[in-house]
């Protein structure tokens, strides 16, 4: 095929976008060139790649979603290419880009981050997002590797454990159930509940409660970890997490307790995962390596409950 890469990113942009117009605006050229590329990809394939939607853009036709596809492979090779030649330079890529599951940027990641990166002089990109995004990221080649929960579709089958994390309650300190050494979803689920509310995770945690009997009352919902802590102290009600702050992590109030759950309910894992597969670079095989050693160390963190 005699496209020019840049004229590929360009077919791939219009894709991504859902307009040439826009396209045109991203990539910062004229709607012509955009034209032209999308005209010989056309001419090439011997087949349409997008439907003309009038008024509401472009929607990409079978043999555009197979050539945007492949599109996409060979923008991430060129991606990886020019990374490559960066770690040669310097041994390690001048900018880190590192995917992980939102709330974990404030209750873990700089902590993991720093002792990577210790003695190197490189600059920390980190991606906050939600399970389905990190994904998007990492086949993008937005990011070198995520950090996140082995929950949803699309995950890498090669991904490296890093540790169980179980589900707990969050909890008033002067609630009845603070006193417990356990608790049980039936009880909790006469409180009203506290929603940690972002895509996958909320059915996740909603789902919990289908075992144990009725789904507790929604009081609160928010897609911010900090948030859900600050509705727990304020009354609103309980709460349901996975993971808790970590070494530096910003530490509980005073006014909240994390009671384990007596129920047998699964355990998530939290895991790190890059597309490279057996040709990992030296760098993310270090960083899997510092990962899994961090938490070793601070594993019994992850299940202590304070009482």
């Amino acid at each position: 095929m005699n496209l020019s890469l840049r004229q590929v990113r360009y077919i791939a942009t219009v894709a991504d976008t859902g307009s040439i117009a826009a396209a045109a605006r991203q990539c910062r050229i004229a709607h012509s060139s955009i034209l032209a590329a999308l005209s010989q990809a056309e001419a090439e394939a011997g087949a349409r790649l997008f439907d003309r939607r009038p008024s509401r853009g472009v929607e990409l036709t079978p043999a555009g979603d197979h050539f945007v596809a492949s599109a996409r492979r060979l923008l991430a090779a060129e991606a990886e290419f020019d990374r490559t030649l960066d770690r040669h330079t310097v041994g390690m890529p001048p900018v880190l880009r590192i995917g992980c599951f939102e709330p974990f940027g404030a209750l873990f990641m700089p902590e993991l981050l720093r002792r990577f990166t210790q003695g190197v002089d490189v600059e920390i990109e980190l991606h906050e997002g939600e399970q389905p995004q990190l994904v998007d990221w990492l086949e993008a080649n937005v990011v070198d590797a995520i950090v996140t929960y082995d929950i949803g579709p699309r995950l890498p089958d090669d991904a490296t454990i890093l540790a169980k994390v179980p589900a707990h309650a969050l909890i008033r300190a002067d609630d009845p159930l603070a006193q417990r050494s356990v608790v049980c979803l039936s009880e909790l689920a006469q409180r009203p509940f506290i929603l940690l509310d972002l895509p996958q995770s909320s059915a996740w945690l909603l789902a919990l409660f289908d075992a144990a009997g009725p789904r507790p009352r929604i009081a609160f919902r928010t897609r911010s970890y900090e948030t859900v802590r600050a509705a727990v102290v304020c009354g609103f009600g309980f709460s349901i997490l996975n993971m808790k702050p970590i070494g530096r992590g910003s530490p509980d109030s005073d006014e909240v307790i994390r009671k384990p759950i007596s129920d047998d309910v699964p355990v998530p894992r939290l895991m790190v995962a890059d597309r490279y597969g057996a040709a990992k670079p030296l760098f993310l095989r270090r960083f899997t390596n510092v990962a899994q050693a961090f938490f070793n160390e601070v594993g019994p963190e992850l299940t202590m409950a304070r009482s």
